[in-house]
C-alpha cells in the first residue's frame, strides 16, 4: 500500500484531497515560493475538519534556507501552533551556506517538535552532497525526507532517490515528491522503490496505484 500525501495551500484544498483519496496533508501557505507556515487559523481549522493526518510546513519565508536566530524563534512558536491545531508532524528544513544540512538548527527544531514527526523537506534537494545530507539527517534522527532525487522532478531523480531508499533502510522514510502526477505515479515508486509520495494533484492517484 502506498501513501498518498498531499500538498495543500488552504482548508478546502485539504478536505478535497481527503475526498480524493489523500492518507495524509502536508498544509502550506503561498506555493508560488515553494510554500510557507500556513497561518494560525488555517491550521487551527484544518486540523478541526480533517480525519486524515495533518503535517505542517514550517518555513518562515520564501528563499534560501539559511536560517538566522529570528527565523528559528518564529519557527519556534510556528511548531507550538501547528501542535495545538492538532497537527501530527510538521516539515522543516535548515542548510548552512556551505550547502550541509545545519545539524545545530535542525537539532534544535527536532527538539521543539517532538513528540510529532519531523520531515525534512525539499531544502534536501539544494544539499551539495545527497548521501552526507542523509547520512546527517539519519543520524539527527528524522522521521523523513522529501526529495526528488536533487532533479528537476522525481521522475528524472528516481535513481538517487532508489539509492536513498536503500541507504535510509528503516532509519527513515524517503518521501518522494516533485512533478508525480496520475501518469507517472506507478513508474517512480517501481524505479525509486518508495512506499509514500507527495503531489500537489493527487487526482487519479488511487486508480494509478
Amino acid at each position: 500500500m502506498i501513501l498518498i500525501e498531499a500538498c495543500v495551500d488552504s482548508v478546502a484544498a485539504a478536505l478535497a484531497a481527503e475526498a480524493r483519496g489523500a492518507d495524509r496533508v502536508e498544509l502550506c501557505a503561498d506555493l508560488t515560493v515553494g510554500g510557507v507556515t500556513p497561518s494560525a487559523g488555517t491550521m487551527s481549522v484544518a486540523g478541526e475538519r480533517l480525519a486524515i493526518p495533518m503535517h505542517v510546513l514550517v518555513r518562515p519565508r520564501g528563499g534560501n534556507f539559511i536560517l538566522s536566530d529570528d527565523d528559528l524563534e518564529v519557527m519556534r512558536r510556528d511548531i507550538a501552533m501547528a501542535r495545538a491545531a492538532r497537527a501530527v508532524g510538521v516539515v522543516i528544513g535548515a542548510l548552512t551556506s556551505m550547502g550541509e544540512v545545519d545539524r545545530e538548527a535542525t537539532a534544535r527544531l527536532i527538539g521543539w517538535t517532538r513528540p510529532m514527526s519531523v520531515t525534512f523537506h525539499r531544502a534536501f534537494d539544494a544539499a551539495r552532497d545527497a548521501t552526507e545530507a542523509l547520512d546527517v539527517l539519519l543520524e539527527l534522527g528524522v522521521d523523513r525526507v522529501l526529495t526528488s532525487g536533487q532533479a528537476e522532478t522525481a521522475e528524472q531523480g528516481a535513481e538517487l532517490i532508489g539509492c536513498l531508499v536503500q541507504r535510509a533502510g528503516t532509519g527513515a522514510v524517503i518521501l518522494a515528491g516533485g512533478g508525480i502526477r496520475a501518469h507517472n505515479v506507478a513508474e517512480i515508486v517501481r524505479r525509486a522503490g518508495v512506499r509514500e509520495v507527495h503531489s500537489r494533484d493527487i487526482s487519479g492517484f488511487r486508480d494509478a496505484l
